[in-house]
């Protein structure tokens, strides 16, 4: 029998991160470790303060550790200067937003376009691009109206649809149905679940809504800056 070997995209190894110093410092994370594979989709759960955005900062190059190691599709993070660290957020990582994060006055097809007008994608592959993505979160036929003339979830999709623009191998979601009523939400999630089976982009999403975690393919929890239970 053949051996299947899973590869992994994201490796945390004893991370640990404070702010603040003495009697008042915060340990947010306490020797966090796991690893995640490839094109799956992990929950994370916790209370508020748990640590769940710290994590998620750390692993998306957005905040270093303290101590501990994070690989990326084997890069170490810590290794990267901040040229590299940028570099890596902008070709490598997708992130989305509780609050959207779109630009007022920009279409929708715009907003989904600026991270690749940022690398300077040629414009006919851009739009082309922009389109295929549109299409695949259901919103071709929105791609010429802005934020305030979409609906929350429709908002969200853009945001999706952006994040994906310059095709991550990675996707760190805060909280994206935390703005969104219950309905709205579970749609939402479960369109990151499909786009993680067809772009093939591992994801890694921090929610608070127990509602939705069945529809990860698997679920840690943080507890006082510890994984709990792993």
């Amino acid at each position: 029998m053949t051996q299947v070997v899973t590869e992994t995209m994201v490796r945390v190894e004893d991370i640990h991160r404070s702010f603040g110093e003495g009697a008042a410092a915060v340990h947010a994370l306490r020797g966090v470790s796991f690893e995640v594979p490839r094109g799956e989709l992990v929950a994370l759960k916790g209370r508020s303060g748990s640590g769940k955005t710290t994590l998620l900062n750390i692993v998306g190059g957005l905040d270093r550790p303290d101590r501990g190691r994070v690989e990326l599709d084997g890069v170490d993070i810590a290794g990267l200067d901040e040229d590299g660290l940028l570099a890596l957020r902008r070709d490598r990582i997708g992130f989305v937003f509780q609050s959207f994060g779109l630009i007022p006055i920009l279409t929708a097809a715009e907003n989904v376009g600026v991270p690749m007008r940022l690398r300077r994608m040629d414009a006919r592959a851009r739009e082309e691009r922009v389109e295929l993505l549109l299409a695949l979160v259901g919103l071709a036929d929105h791609a010429k109206q802005r934020p305030g003339e979409l609906s929350g979830g429709q908002q969200q999709r853009v945001a999706i649809a952006r994040a994906l623009a310059n095709e991550p191998s990675l996707l760190v979601a805060d909280e994206p149905t935390g703005q969104l009523d219950a309905e709205t939400g579970h749609a939402v999630m479960e369109l990151l679940r499909a786009v993680v089976r067809s772009e093939n982009v591992t994801a890694l999403v921090a929610t608070h809504d127990a509602t939705l975690l069945d529809l990860a393919d698997r679920v840690l929890e943080l507890g006082d800056g510890e994984i709990v239970g792993h």
